[in-house]
């Protein structure tokens, strides 16, 4: 699909450098760019009156946050692009809802450095766009930007619907892509699994769109999936890995973790999510 609306959560750390990436994410897709200027807001303390500490950090978390705002609307009138800037600052259950109330009508949501350090707020994004507007979202890494143009793309494969789901909303972007590695991690040979030659056909179905692929089935030797699928992609000069995102239930990913936290948290390439 074309991505001709892009939707930026930034946050009050490293605002500048990801107004920037998102900025040139949307100029390289001639793109509307909408961002939202977040912030996580705590609750009230107990008792009838708020304390003197909840307002004053509240007074300054404003404050950054409108500085923020003034400083996307200066950087993307200066760039030309189509957009628009809004503030939210609230409390994590309704700052996901906003955001999925905003991703309904966006091609593509997009992070970069500044939210994903912050473990709060990059999960009350996960559970708006990718979970709830079911939107694919585009993670830059902490160095270097996001393109929606790589050269080679991994393409995490396991057979099961959200991958499938993944392929599908990059699918502009694996065609483009020079080659496109479909990596099988521990595959399973079984027909309830990954089938009798796994990753043969997902392989069949991208090559007839004119997807230049290459199937890799990797062992794990018992490293955590996402370290594979990292030092592979690191290993193998991709600059784009495409996974489906909460393979187990959200719950289950929030307490036990999962391989989506731990790419979100640690990657040296772009990541496009979908589920």
């Amino acid at each position: 699909m074309q991505f001709k609306t892009v939707l930026a959560i930034v946050g009050a750390t490293d605002a500048d450098a990801d107004i920037g990436k998102a900025i040139e994410l949307a100029a390289e897709q001639e793109a509307h760019l909408s961002i939202i200027v977040a912030g996580l807001a705590l609750p009230p303390s107990a008792g009838d009156f708020p304390s003197t500490v909840w307002l004053d950090q509240r007074y300054e978390d404003l404050k950054i946050l409108d500085d923020t705002k003034r400083k996307a609307e200066t950087a993307c009138a200066a760039s030309g692009l189509s957009f628009d800037v809004d503030e939210l600052y609230t409390e994590a259950g309704i700052l996901s809802g906003e955001i999925f109330r905003r991703a309904l009508y966006a091609d593509l949501v997009f992070i970069a450095g500044g939210v994903r350090g912050d473990r709060e707020l990059t999960r009350a994004v996960l559970d708006g766009s990718v979970f709830d507007a079911r939107r694919p979202l585009l993670v830059a890494p902490e160095k270097g930007n996001a393109s929606l143009r790589p050269q080679r793309v991994l393409l995490a494969w396991n057979s099961r619907v959200e991958a499938a789901r993944a392929a599908r909303e990059a699918l502009d972007v694996l065609v483009s892509a020079g080659t496109v590695n479909i990596v099988i991690v521990d595959p399973d040979s079984s027909y309830w699994e990954n089938g009798g030659e796994p990753g043969a056909d997902v392989a069949v179905h991208l090559a007839r769109h004119g997807v230049n692929v290459v199937v890799e089935q990797l062992a794990s030797g018992g490293r955590p999936i996402e370290d594979v699928l990292q030092r592979h992609a690191l290993e193998s000069g991709c600059d784009m890995i495409v996974m489906g995102a909460y393979g187990h239930s959200r719950l289950r990913e929030r307490i036990f973790g999962g391989v989506t936290a731990s790419i979100l948290k640690d990657c040296a390439v772009p990541v496009f999510l979908a589920r």
